[in-house]
């Protein structure tokens, strides 16, 4: 059993959940949460699908409200 399939926001590649990272947003900041209750938005383990999202507004989008993308998130992608 893979367990559910979840899409990249920047790429749009279809992946196990375990394969991406999850973010939810928190006071109209977005963290990373794999267990953090609400909407969730996924993407690959790259740091060009993060920065592609990022830039496309596609967190905006998928966590249906106007968020803050904080700089420290990146350093999850090294």
């Amino acid at each position: 059993m893979t367990g559910p399939t979840r899409s990249c926001i920047g790429c749009g590649r279809k992946a196990p959940q375990g394969e991406l990272l999850r973010f939810v947003a928190r006071d109209g900041v977005v963290v990373a949460g794999a267990h953090e209750p609400g909407r969730g938005a996924y993407t690959c383990r790259r740091l060009s699908c993060f920065e592609r999202a990022a830039t496309r507004r596609a967190f905006n989008r998928t966590l249906r409200r106007n968020v803050r993308l904080e700089p420290g998130l990146a350093s999850l992608y090294t």
